[in-house]
């Protein structure tokens, strides 16, 4: 059974954080924001509903780049429970995936909590000054791709790279929940 996020609490800071990335690297906030903002995606390997956005996903990716808006996934599943979402499985998922940006890898999940981040694929769209302007879905997508579906994250973030500004009408994200640690 899926989850469905709670509203964006808009206009709040986003959270910093300093995570382990793929290649090896630790990046922060200020390393993956673009000019304009930036999209911080909870995601995870396993999740179908993950899979069933990700070429969206990619796409918008590519898309909003040139926007000056970056882009993050940040897997904060419990690969103790989930093996399928440990970090190493995340380098091959990137790789056959050609994911275009960072991966990180929150262990903790300190990170997820102070985003307060429920479900896979969920995204959090900041302005210039990392202030909350859009949560929510890619698209209509779920295990599967809807055709034609509007880009629902391409299009808040291409409004808040023009405007500062995000959607009036937002779009819950649905997924599967993120698989939180017993002992935390």
């Amino acid at each position: 059974m899926g989850t469905e996020s709670p509203a964006g609490d808009l206009g709040a800071a986003a959270p910093r954080f300093s995570l382990p990335a793929i290649d090896g690297r630790t990046l922060t906030l200020d390393d993956v924001r673009g000019e304009r903002g930036v999209v911080v995606v909870f995601m995870c390997n396993h999740c179908p509903y993950v899979k069933g956005a990700l070429a969206q996903l990619i796409r918008d990716a590519r898309d909003l780049a040139p926007l000056g808006i970056g882009i993050v996934g940040i897997n904060a599943n419990d690969a103790r429970t989930y093996s399928e979402d440990s970090f190493d499985r995340m380098v091959a998922f990137a790789a056959d995936a050609g994911l275009p940006f960072p991966y990180l890898y929150d262990e903790t999940q300190q990170t997820a909590r102070a985003y307060g981040a429920v479900c896979t694929p969920e995204c959090f769209g900041f302005d210039a000054n990392l202030r909350l302007r859009y949560r929510g879905r890619v698209d209509a997508s779920r295990k599967d791709p809807v055709a034609g579906a509007p880009r629902d994250l391409f299009e808040a973030m291409r409004q808040v790279a023009q405007t500062g500004e995000g959607p009036a009408q937002q779009h819950p994200a649905f997924g599967c929940s993120i698989k939180w640690k017993l002992d935390t």
